[in-house]
């Protein structure tokens, strides 16, 4: 239940939904006609602001300078287009009961009961204005005109815009959109070394050699030696002697110089995939005048 003064401050106040998205500014409060209870609010929706949809205030709560209503922004803004300038006709009360899941026959959240039920809604529009039977009251010349001036400026009736987000701009939006830069940067990859070290391994070389070998040489005795052969004692004993040499592999070792080796890089050219999410602005037209053509 809204008490008088938050009654007095819905008017002009942000509408949100039950998930927290606003929804748009309260142009007006409407009254039951029997029980003079505040049922009904009118909130600007559709594209600037320029439709009004009524919203039940049945569940709604005031949070300071706000009121958060008990249903989501889409189904405010697919209630049935009532002209909000008149009286609430049965039919036109009935459309917005079923629309937003409320029992008619019982009064909805209010617990009015009977069938039979004459028209709702007072407007509260202006301050101190209580509801009553006879129908839509009417501001006061300076009071509806200090409001419609402020919901011009507000719902962008004056040739300007109205960012929901922030403040007021001109008479067009401006559609934005993420898009990926791509470069690329040189960072350290890792590092490469060179290291030397000693392996040891047996080699095999097949060497040539020569060696000395006896020889026993016999010649006979003739007029050329003979003289050399009787030379000496004729028996005797007697002892001769030769020098056997021989070649044998001889191993050494040394160092040697086969090649140099050093680090170089080169660069290799190749194409890799990358990705993100982007998002993107579209713009939708909500043209109210055309649905009620239609």
């Amino acid at each position: 239940m809204f008490t008088q003064d938050q009654i007095r401050s819905l008017v002009g106040a942000t509408a949100y939904d039950s998930d927290g998205d606003k929804i748009g500014k309260v142009g007006h409060v409407y009254f039951d006609d029997q029980t003079d209870q505040p049922k009904w609010i009118t909130v600007n929706t559709g594209l600037f602001g320029l439709n009004e949809s009524f919203v039940p205030l049945a569940g709604a709560e005031s949070r300071g300078d706000d009121v958060v209503v008990r249903y989501d922004k889409a189904t405010v803004k697919d209630a049935p287009n009532v002209d909000a300038e008149g009286h609430l006709s049965v039919e036109e009360e009935e459309r917005l009961y079923r629309h937003y899941g409320l029992d008619y026959a019982s009064g909805g959240e209010y617990g009015t009961s009977g069938t039979d039920r004459t028209t709702s809604g007072a407007d509260y529009s202006a301050a101190g204005t209580t509801g009553t039977a006879g129908g839509r009251h009417e501001l006061r010349d300076t009071e509806r005109s200090d409001y419609q001036d402020r919901s011009a400026t507000d719902r962008g009736l004056e040739g300007r815009g109205h960012d929901t987000s922030g403040p007021n701009t001109d008479d067009a939006m401006t559609r934005s959109e993420e898009r990926l830069n791509v470069g690329t940067e040189t960072r350290e990859a890792g590092r490469a070394r060179l290291r030397k070290h000693v392996v040891t391994e047996h080699q095999q070389v097949q060497v040539p050699v020569s060696r000395e070998e006896v020889r026993v040489e016999r010649e006979p005795i003739t007029d050329a030696n003979r003289g050399d052969a009787v030379d000496g004692p004729a028996i005797s004993e007697e002892e001769h002697e030769v020098t056997l040499r021989e070649e044998r592999p001889v191993v050494d070792k040394e160092a040697v110089p086969v090649e140099r080796v050093r680090l170089g890089t080169e660069t290799v050219r190749e194409t890799e995939t990358v990705g993100d999410e982007v998002r993107r602005e579209e713009i939708e037209v909500d043209d109210d005048a055309r649905s009620r053509r239609r």
